[in-house]
């Protein structure tokens, strides 16, 4: 079993304060503060790295399912949008949207919704996000020449 880890600092108090995240792997290491989480400010953020760790995970779990159907894919592109909102129990991720386009040589448009839906429920990282209420996905299926525009 692979474990995987990162690491975080933080100095001072929350609004005043800043740290620095890093990924165990060291290929990203960078600065966070209460500015660049919960305003505009500079920086990193942990719900950035949540969107990243979606956008990443859902285009393998695509891919893959895709793959096992016959169809492999010549590009998967995923954004993931992570909404920092408000609950009673405080700062709340209260809603993630996936947008992601495919270009999948042969595939109707309806067998890749059925899959694309099939990867959102199934990608390991919207399984451990299962706490987020709402988890939207937009999927387009392109064709070579729109990919190419």
């Amino acid at each position: 079993m692979n474990i995987r880890e990162a690491e975080a600092q933080w100095q001072g108090s929350l609004k005043e304060g800043s740290g620095r995240l890093r990924l165990g792997s060291g290929v990203f290491e960078g600065g966070y503060s209460f500015p660049s989480r919960f305003e505009n400010g500079p920086g990193t953020n942990p719900e950035e790295l949540i969107a990243a760790a979606h956008a990443g995970c859902f285009s393998m779990a695509l891919s893959a399912i895709l793959g096992s159907s016959g169809h492999v894919p010549v590009r998967i592109h995923t954004v993931a949008k992570v909404h920092l909102g408000t609950s009673t129990a405080g700062p709340t991720l209260t809603r993630i949207d996936l947008e992601t386009e495919a270009e999948v040589p042969g595939l109707a448009s309806e067998e890749f919704q059925r899959f694309a839906q099939s990867a959102k429920a199934t990608c390991l990282v919207s399984r451990a996000l299962a706490g987020v209420a709402d988890i939207r996905l937009k999927a387009d299926l392109v064709t070579a020449a729109a990919a190419e525009k």
